[in-house]
């Protein structure tokens, strides 16, 4: 148990330390090609700090543990949304770009409908089971690969590169931008990899299935680069890259990562039900509702609050 303490807060420490670095090296490659804080988010922030999801599922889907890598998923983009979007808010109100109100979010929300249409997929085609097939696998890779045509199409609109007056970037060869982003996604990975062992460790000693243990304990553990990316990035005035890092992860959460794992095998729901699934749906049809009450594209103090109390109220309802 001490030893699953000890990578517990060496995981922690790893995460903290290299979202700060990964977030400086970004966002200076992001102004050297004149890309948008918000497009880094979406793509290169997103997909290093959803690398921890995308081992922990595949790799779960080959051991045949199909609960645990759909329950890391779901479990996950519950956490980025309430907890992540809530905590960064709390910390610095979140105002967040039209394009994104009307365009990104919107996809959070359909990846949510998809992902509870699989869900009671035997339901609607009758056969009782309910499975993320490889058939299913490969459309939602298909959808991910229309999503980044679109977001690297986006990049190259001028309107929607500046959409926001971003902050001065400190100047940085592009050289050791780059050793940034590497040295910072090292630590994401490798520190959310020792938070999870640690964690897993905690759990299984204290007798906790192993579906409880991917939506909460994991899926809490590989959302923390998030969670760390995001605080940072909202604290250094990068709000567009705090709200991009969540919508991207979050995308390629249900599209890429439960997409290659169901291509390499099919996997079933288990216990994973309605009740994570309406979860995540209702959590990103709040995140979207909120950026249009109380102060316009702006995700307030109050709001935040809201949207953590959400997750506790979910994590007390899963455990009860």
């Amino acid at each position: 148990m001490i030893l699953h303490i000890f990578w517990l807060l060496l995981g922690l420490g790893l995460i903290l330390v290299g979202a700060n670095v990964l977030t400086d090296g970004a966002s200076a490659i992001a102004r050297r090609f004149g890309l948008s804080d918000l497009v880094v988010g979406l793509t290169v922030v997103a997909f290093g700090t959803s690398a921890p999801e995308l081992a922990i599922s595949i790799l779960s889907a080959i051991s045949g543990s199909a609960p645990l890598a759909i329950g890391n998923v779901v479990g996950s983009n519950i956490f980025n949304i309430l907890m992540i979007i809530g905590i960064t808010a709390i910390v610095s109100p979140i105002v967040i770009e039209r394009s994104v109100m009307s365009l990104e979010i919107p996809m959070v929300i359909l990846s949510s409908v998809v992902l509870l249409m699989l869900g009671n997929s035997g339901i609607i085609d009758g056969t009782g089971i309910n499975i993320v097939s490889r058939l299913s696998g490969l459309f939602l890779l298909l959808l991910f690969l229309l999503f980044m045509r679109y977001t690297f199409a986006s990049a190259k609109n001028p309107e929607v590169a500046s959409a926001t007056d971003e902050p001065a970037v400190k100047s940085m060869n592009i050289w050791r931008a780059i050793l940034y982003v590497i040295i910072g996604l090292a630590a994401l990975i490798w520190g959310g990899d020792r938070f999870v062992d640690g964690a897993s460790g905690i759990a299984s000693g204290l007798g906790v299935s192993e579906a409880v243990i991917g939506l909460t304990i994991v899926a809490a553990g590989t959302s923390l680069p998030e969670l760390a990316t995001s605080i940072v990035a909202a604290v250094k005035g990068k709000p567009g890259m705090a709200v991009g890092n969540v919508i991207g992860s979050n995308i390629f959460n249900v599209l890429m990562v439960l997409g290659a794992s169901a291509v390499i095998t099919p996997l079933p729901f288990g216990s994973i039900g309605n009740l994570d699934l309406l979860t995540l749906l209702a959590a990103s049809v709040a995140f979207w509702l909120f950026g249009w009450l109380f102060k316009t594209r702006t995700i307030t103090r109050i709001e935040g609050a809201l949207l953590v109390a959400g997750y506790v109220a979910y994590i007390l309802a899963l455990l009860l």
